[in-house]
């Protein structure tokens, strides 16, 4: 694909990340600026394709006073209130700009939107495409980004440092994926990471593992400043496999429409709803109390037909292991899934770096607090990625051609040959990173980070 793709050596806007964030994204940017997305993978292949659970909305202004307690109830009121707000309020809108992109959503038998619940929801307020939502909402806005011109998307290509000089971000430097000699720049008048979270760098993820911390170790590196980087999500129910790669993600939406939770003697040990930090320390504790590495799920209140209609990706991948979700117990284990933490960044991404913006999983804005409420990530990535691109574009008309020029001095002075190999960088990143969780919370380190890859 990319020995079709026309480059140019500067752009508008440098997007590095194609999820939902980074997508929703440079589809809010007025269509005059250029947009160069980059991404280390195929572009479908982010974990924002993979979440399975749905998006929440506000279905009514009743619901705002609900809606907001939930969320930082779940984040243990470390949220930071406006962004909470903010996204609630303009949850709607989203809403409806994604349902004129092209996104569908499961609808009941009356023809009206089937809203589920998952854990620590108080009410039915989560919108749903089957199992596969994340798929669905990213793949449409994958087709409305290819249909743009203004848009030129590069796959298989790994953002290896900046251009930064006073603290100011002017560019990219990139590797290419399949030959590692290829090396260049480009430069932008901002650059926004959407490079999702840290999955990559353990054992046991929910996360594709290119999906590796590539932001935070630059961050680092930089003295860009990041919050929380310890404030890991660990998701209580993935499909227990002795099998190398990613885990199968059981979602909590299961657990919302009635599956259980059992132990090696086939007792419940925990309430199912409650929010995923508790349910996921629950289970450690009883597989460490069992001398065990999984306990159990089941669906006992639908029958195996109406778990297949309602959850076909899950109940498929169970009947890959040999499980029938609703007559079996199928064994489950706690995964590293998702970063409420990361780098520091206001409501319109803005960063500690000058022309460095963030957005998505990378970008800690405040939301989540120190635990995220499910299906709220996929609403936070595209409703802070519209408020980073309207700032982005009201700040154009400000950039003058000195920084440009600026940018293009900078990138001709750095020399590619100098930086060390992709297995050197890879460990150097992996290092910098969790030495940077143990500092910050070394009792969940060694929790949960004994699973890292």
């Amino acid at each position: 694909m990319n020995d079709k793709v026309k480059l140019k050596k500067h752009y508008d806007v440098i997007v590095v990340g194609t999820g939902a964030a980074g997508c929703f994204f440079a589809l809010s940017c007025p269509q005059e600026l250029s947009v160069l997305m980059i991404t280390k993978d195929k572009m479908e292949n982010s974990d924002s394709y993979l979440a399975q659970g749905g998006i929440c909305v506000l279905q009514t202004p009743d619901d705002f006073e609900c809606y907001y307690e939930d969320t930082m109830r779940a984040g243990h009121y470390e949220n930071r209130p406006e962004s909470v707000r903010v996204m609630i309020q303009d949850s709607p809108e989203i809403m409806k700009q994604i349902i004129d992109y092209g996104v569908s959503f499961d609808k009941n038998e009356n023809g009206e939107y089937d809203y589920t619940r998952e854990g620590a929801h108080t009410i039915n307020r989560i919108l749903h495409h089957t199992d596969e939502t994340g798929k669905e909402i990213t793949q449409t806005l994958i087709d409305r980004v290819r249909e743009r011109k203004n848009i030129t998307v590069l796959e298989y290509e790994n953002m290896i440092d900046w251009l930064v000089r006073d603290n100011v971000c002017y560019g990219v430097v990139t590797e290419t994926m399949d030959d590692v000699s290829a090396r260049r720049t480009f430069t932008a008048g901002s650059v926004v990471l959407a490079t999702g979270g840290i999955g990559g760098l353990f054992k046991h993820t929910t996360n594709f593992h290119h999906v590796s911390g590539d932001s935070f170790a630059l961050a680092l590196k930089y003295n860009v400043e990041l919050e929380n980087i310890h404030y890991i999500q660990i998701h209580p129910t993935t499909l227990y496999s002795k099998k190398v790669g990613r885990r199968f993600l059981i979602s909590e939406s299961v657990r919302g429409e009635g599956a259980i939770l059992l132990n090696e003697a086939g007792k419940r040990f925990v309430d199912e709803l409650l929010p995923r930090d508790v349910v996921a320390d629950a289970i450690r504790r009883e597989m460490i109390k069992s001398g065990t590495d999984h306990v159990y799920i089941t669906m006992p209140n639908m029958t195996s037909e109406e778990c297949e209609k309602r959850f076909p990706n899950i109940y498929k991948a169970c009947r890959e292991e040999g499980y029938d979700l609703c007559k079996d117990r199928v064994p489950v284990t706690p995964a590293q899934h998702y970063l409420m933490g990361g780098i520091r960044a206001s409501i319109c991404g803005e960063t500690s770096m000058a022309n460095l913006y963030a957005i998505g999983e990378t970008a800690c804005n405040g939301v989540h607090g120190a635990n995220r409420l499910a299906s709220n990530s996929l609403l936070e990535s595209l409703v802070f990625a519209k408020h980073t691109a309207e700032l982005i574009a009201e700040k154009k008309k400000e950039k003058s051609d000195a920084k440009r020029y600026t940018g293009t001095r900078l990138a001709n002075t750095v020399d590619l040959s100098l930086y060390p190999p992709r297995d050197v960088r890879r460990k150097e990143k992996k290092k910098l990173i969790m030495d940077e969780i143990r500092r910050k919370d070394k009792e969940f380190y060694d929790k949960w980070c004994n699973y890292e890859g």
